[in-house]
C-alpha cells in the first residue's frame, strides 16, 4: 500500500470560507432586524360599508374634511363645508378639537385631487390633535359611472 504525502503537487490556494460565512450571517441578522423598522404606514380607520341609518332628528357632531381640486392645481380644504386655507388648516382643526373628547374625523378626497394634498390634510389633522382619521370616497355614483362610460367608447 502506498500513501501520498502531497510533496510533488506544489502549493494549492484554497480560501478559508469560515470568515466569509460569519460575515454573511451577521449581515443576514442585521437586515432581518432593520426590515420591520423601515416599514412606514398611515393609520386610518375606514367607515363601515353598511352604516346604520340615522333618524332625521339626530344631531351629527362629525367633522368632515373635504379636499377638492382648484384651478391652480392645489387642493382646496373644507371643514364641514367651511373653506379653510391650507396654511391655517392645522390651527383651525386644533381649535375645533380642543374641547372634544373624541378625536375622530372623516376625510373626503376628490378623485381629481393630488395624493399629496390629501396626505397634507391628514398630516395637518394629526398636528391639530386628531387621533383617528376615517377615509370616505368622495362620490361613489357619479365617479364610478364616468370611467365606465369612457371605456365603452
Amino acid at each position: 500500500m502506498s500513501m501520498s504525502t502531497g510533496g510533488g503537487g506544489g502549493l494549492t490556494n484554497e480560501p478559508n470560507v469560515t470568515p466569509m460565512i460569519d460575515v454573511l450571517l451577521v449581515l443576514l441578522i442585521i437586515f432581518m432586524m432593520i426590515l420591520p423598522m423601515s416599514r412606514k404606514a398611515i393609520d386610518a380607520q375606514l367607515p363601515d360599508p353598511k352604516p346604520a341609518v340615522a333618524t332625521a332628528n339626530s344631531v351629527s357632531n362629525q367633522i368632515v374634511l373635504e379636499v377638492k381640486p382648484s384651478p391652480t392645481g392645489e387642493g382646496l380644504f373644507f371643514v364641514n363645508s367651511e373653506a379653510v386655507p391650507g396654511l391655517k388648516l392645522r390651527d383651525r382643526l386644533k381649535e375645533i378639537y380642543d374641547g372634544r373628547p373624541e378625536k375622530i374625523m372623516f376625510v373626503k378626497g376628490d378623485p381629481q385631487v393630488k395624493y399629496q394634498d390629501v396626505i397634507f390634510a391628514m398630516d395637518a389633522a394629526r398636528g391639530g390633535g386628531v387621533k383617528v382619521i376615517g377615509m370616505t370616497p368622495k362620490d361613489n355614483g357619479a365617479a364610478a359611472a364616468a370611467p365606465a362610460a369612457k371605456k365603452r367608447k
